[in-house]
């Protein structure tokens, strides 16, 4: 579904990525991870155009995404979820949510909300509250509910579980593995708690200082003792 071929990007002279290459497969969990640094974050940024490619290409579903504006991802196919629960705060739980139909340029219908309050029963209760007063987790769901509106096929997730609850990771956590199980979603996982990402996830490939140094099976992966003491840290 996402192939990620050789992609360098940076900051001045910094270069945060140095030939990455990935494959995330359709209706599966592939998480990246590594240390701080390791360049996680800037491969999102640079998949969904936010940091501008040095070389390289992202091709998602068959097509080329390198060099499209950022603005016309989401109607073909691509949903990002940055760090930071970034909400309008001024804004209600429901007027947020509509903004991921609107950036997609599609029709929202009662339907599609109602999926979102199924998933997400906290936001159905404070759909018209405004969304400055919604707890971490709540935030989460609603920022994860918001880009799922756009119905996309490949959903990147940076640091979902970063200054939540155990409890509210493990909601999360098991409502993304429902998705790529019962609707085929593509899930790139950016995750610092690899043990958590690991858990869920189908797939990972480890960064280092910009570079892949491991790709392989979850499982694989979180068995590999040497590997997870030098990149993951347990």
């Amino acid at each position: 579904m996402l192939t990620v071929d050789d992609l360098s990007a940076g900051y001045g002279p910094v270069r945060a990525l140095d030939g990455v290459s990935l494959t995330a497969a359709r209706g599966e969990i592939t998480a990246v991870l590594g240390a701080n640094g390791a360049g996680k974050t800037t491969l999102l940024r640079t998949i969904s155009g936010l940091v501008r490619a040095r070389s390289g290409t992202v091709t998602l579903d068959g097509r080329v995404l390198t060099g499209v504006p950022t603005e016309n991802l989401p109607r073909l196919g691509l949903a990002h979820v940055p760090e930071g629960r970034g909400v309008l705060a001024e804004l209600t739980v429901e007027e947020n949510l509509r903004l991921g139909a609107l950036g997609a340029r599609r029709r929202l219908s009662a339907g599609d909300l109602a999926r979102i309050y199924e998933l997400f029963p906290p936001l159905a209760e404070r759909r018209t509250r405004l969304a400055h007063v919604l707890s971490g987790g709540e935030r989460q769901m609603l920022v994860i509910g918001r880009a799922l509106l756009s119905r996309p096929k490949v959903l990147l997730l940076d640091e979902p579980s970063l200054g939540l609850a155990p409890r509210i990771v493990v909601q999360i956590f098991e409502l993304l593995r429902g998705l790529v199980r019962d609707d085929g979603l593509t899930v790139v996982l950016v995750e610092q708690n690899a043990r958590s990402a690991l858990s869920i996830a189908d797939h990972g490939v480890v960064l280092n200082l910009g570079k892949v140094v491991v790709r392989d099976t979850a499982a694989t992966l979180a068995g590999d003792d040497g590997l997870r003491h030098a990149y993951l840290g347990f």
